[in-house]
């Protein structure tokens, strides 16, 4: 049994917190906002975020992140990415230098364009055991115990088997890897493309599109993840394909909801606009245009990411998207 905090009462967050309470371990789950916090605490339940899930009662809710974090054996960072450096750095220091700290968030920093991991050593510099967690995973189905996938990422191998290890659980099944970078940046850019696959379905351009799309998107993240020195079985593992296939056809996409919206006839803004304060954040559309200038940075060819960014903006229309992508250049597959 660990004392865990998780750190964002975001809808994986609270997942996760439930997952891991319910193995019996003490979690206290952090929210940011007073109102949000009160609602949970009233209710027992996180309704903005992840309604009709109970939280169990062993769970402690808070806003105390520092406390928390501080007397925490194991920390979950679980804001999203472009909020994430400013929630962490106040924090940080608390954090003690055995504590394993484990990013849960798929996302780049916009600014930095590093990984969330990256930043984390930034911001907690005394901590040595940094580790992700990433793959295909929608939080009301692993909330509700529905079976699924992932894998715990660090560089050390003890580190990744102890996390492995933590999140484990009849119905969620975890591998681990050492490959941080593969794993972080495959879960960064599978979500842009996501917006690009639900932009397809809604503009109804069928099955054969959508399938198009998320071949070429996967060889997109391909060719980022290798240029970063990543390994290449990760590009097809859980972090990778897995997590890329779920994101462009589940219902429970943020990512592919967004993009199915802007197909449908949303503008970029008000599609985005629907993910405001105290609504669920399609990570993808914040990270589009990091991913665009990483791959710019790195000499990495990322067409659908581009279409994607010139829709959400530059107030490109959704076909342009198609169209853009269309009229490319013939060329070989590989």
């Amino acid at each position: 049994m660990s004392t865990i905090a998780v750190l964002g009462a975001g809808a994986w967050g609270t997942a996760l917190a439930v997952s891991l309470a319910r193995q019996r371990h003490r979690v206290t789950l952090c929210a940011r906002r007073a109102d949000h916090l009160s609602a949970m605490r009233a209710r027992r339940e996180n309704a903005s975020y992840l309604p009709g899930v109970a939280l169990p009662e062993s769970i402690e809710l808070s806003d105390r992140w520092a406390v928390a974090a501080g007397a925490s054996e194991v920390v979950l960072m679980a804001v999203p990415s472009r909020f994430a450096r400013a929630a962490m750095t106040p924090v940080g220091l608390a954090i003690g230098a055995g504590t394993t700290l484990v990013s849960v968030t798929k996302g780049i920093e916009d600014d930095s364009l590093k990984t969330m991991t990256a930043m984390l050593a930034e911001a907690a510099p005394t901590v040595k055991r940094l580790a992700a967690l990433s793959g295909p995973s929608f939080a009301a189905e692993v909330a509700r115990g529905k079976p699924a996938a992932v894998v715990a990422a660090a560089r050390d191998e003890a580190v990744s088997r102890s996390v492995q290890e933590l999140f484990a659980s009849r119905s969620l099944r975890v591998y681990r890897s050492t490959d941080v970078d593969g794993v972080e940046l495959a879960g960064a850019a599978k979500n842009v493309i996501a917006i690009a696959a639900g932009i397809s379905d809604g503009l109804g351009l069928g099955s054969s599109a959508r399938a198009a799309l998320i071949t070429r998107g996967l060889a997109e993240l391909a060719r980022l993840v290798l240029r970063a020195g990543a390994r290449a079985e990760t590009i097809y593992g859980l972090a990778g394909l897995g997590d890329l296939v779920l994101t462009c056809t589940g219902d429970l996409s943020r990512n592919r909801s967004l993009g199915l919206r802007i197909g449908q006839g949303e503008t970029a803004a008000s599609a985005s606009g629907a993910n405001a304060s105290g609504h669920p954040v399609a990570e993808g559309a914040s990270n589009a245009h990091s991913i665009r200038r990483l791959a710019e940075r790195m000499g990495v060819e990322m067409p659908i990411v581009t279409a994607v960014c010139r829709v959400l903006y530059e107030g490109a229309p959704a076909n342009a998207m198609v169209d853009e992508l269309l009229s490319r250049e013939l060329k070989a597959e590989f």
